[in-house]
C-alpha cells in the first residue's frame, strides 16, 4: 500500500516532514529566471522551465533528509500545457531522487470522471497497445464532500496501482469552520467526514496500522488535531499550515502516534523562500533551504515520540 512506502521512508529519514514545491516566479532566484527566459523568452514556456530548474535545485538540497515533495498543481496549470510538462518532470525527478510524491490537486467528482482524474494522477492510461502513466504521483489530496461516489474510484485505482489518497477533513483555512465546524445530530462535519475516511480505508490496509485513505488536518488548529488523533486510528495524516500560516511544532504534536507516526507535515513558503529570509546570496537558496528543512525538521522531532515502524 502507497502509504506503507511514505511511512517507511519517514522512518528510514527520521523525518516526518513534506516540502510544498508550489512555486511562483518571485520566489525563484533571478539567475534562474534569467536562464530560462534566456532560452524561451517571457512566455509561459519560460516560466514553466523557471519552475522546473528550481524544483530540481531544491529536491537535490533535499531528498536525503526530506522524505516527500508535495506539488501543488495550480503552481503549474497558470501556465498552461508548459507549466503541466513542468508539474509532470517535477514528480518524475522527485521520484528518481526516491522520495515520495504527493500531488495536491483537491480533486472532486464522480463516477466515470473522477475515474478519469484517479488514471491521470494515479493511474495507467491505454493508448492503442501501450499502457502509459500520465503523471505517476503517489498519492493525490481529494475532496471527499461529494460522498462515497467521489472517494470510490480513486480506491478502486489505489488498490491495484499501489497509491493512497489524503481526504480533506479539517483544513487549515481560517474560514474552514463556516462548513467543518458546523453540528450535525451533534457531531461536527469534520468528525463525519473523518469517520469516512476511516470506513474507506478498510478497503486499503496498511502494515504499520495506517490505511491508504489518509486525511488532510490543519496544523492551525491543534484541538481538533488532537481529537481526530484519538478518533481515527488507522488515518494518516497530511498536516498543512506549520510555519507560513501558523502552525507550530507544538501545535502538530497531537498528530503523531506512540511510535513518532501517524503524520507528516508540510512547509511550503518557509522552504522555497529560505534564502530570501536568510538573506543569502541567491545561488546558495537550495542549500537555504536545506538549512531550513533540518531546523524544521529537530523542531518536529523533539516534540514527538522516537520514530519507529512497528
Amino acid at each position: 500500500m502507497s502509504l506503507d512506502r511514505l511511512i517507511k521512508k519517514i522512518a528510514v529519514l527520521k523525518n516526518p516532514t513534506v516540502v510544498g514545491l508550489d512555486p511562483k516566479l518571485s520566489y525563484i532566484p533571478s539567475f534562474i529566471r534569467e536562464e530560462s527566459f534566456g532560452r524561451f523568452g517571457e512566455t509561459l514556456e519560460g516560466a514553466s522551465d523557471a519552475l522546473l530548474q528550481f524544483n530540481r535545485g531544491l529536491i537535490d538540497a533535499l531528498c536525503d533528509i526530506v522524505p516527500a515533495v508535495k506539488p501543488q498543481c495550480a503552481y503549474y496549470e497558470m501556465y498552461g500545457w508548459p507549466g503541466v510538462r513542468a508539474l509532470y518532470e517535477t514528480i518524475r525527478y522527485a521520484q528518481e531522487k526516491g522520495m515520495f510524491v504527493i500531488t495536491d490537486g483537491k480533486r472532486n467528482d464522480i463516477g466515470s470522471t473522477m475515474e478519469a482524474y484517479a488514471t491521470a494522477h494515479l493511474g495507467k492510461v491505454a493508448v492503442e497497445n501501450n499502457t502509459l502513466a500520465p503523471f505517476g504521483g503517489d498519492a493525490l489530496t481529494v475532496n471527499g464532500y461529494l460522498g462515497s461516489d467521489g472517494i470510490m474510484p480513486l480506491v478502486d485505482i489505489c488498490q491495484s496501482q499501489d497509491k493512497g489518497i489524503f481526504v480533506l477533513v479539517k483544513t487549515s483555512n481560517p474560514s474552514s469552520g463556516e462548513v467543518q465546524d458546523q453540528l450535525i445530530d451533534g457531531r461536527p462535519v469534520y468528525r463525519m467526514m473523518g469517520d469516512l475516511c476511516e470506513r474507506w480505508g478498510r478497503d486499503l490496509p496498511g502494515r504499520h496500522g495506517y490505511s491508504g485513505v489518509g486525511a488532510v488536518v490543519g496544523a492551525t488548529y491543534p484541538d481538533q488535531l488532537e481529537e481526530l488523533r484519538t478518533a481515527l486510528p488507522h488515518t494518516f495524516f497530511l498536516v498543512p499550515g506549520y510555519g507560513a500560516q501558523g502552525g507550530s511544532a507544538q501545535g502538530v504534536c497531537p498528530a503523531f502516534d506512540q511510535n513518532g507516526l501517524g503524520a507528516i507535515v508540510n512547509s511550503s513558503r518557509a522552504l522555497m523562500c529560505a534564502w530570501q529570509k536568510e538573506g543569502c546570496d541567491e545561488r546558495d537558496y537550495a542549500n537555504a533551504a536545506r538549512r531550513e528543512a533540518i531546523r524544521m525538521r529537530d523542531e518536529i522531532t523533539a516534540c514527538i515520540p522516537a520514530i519507529s515502524i512497528k
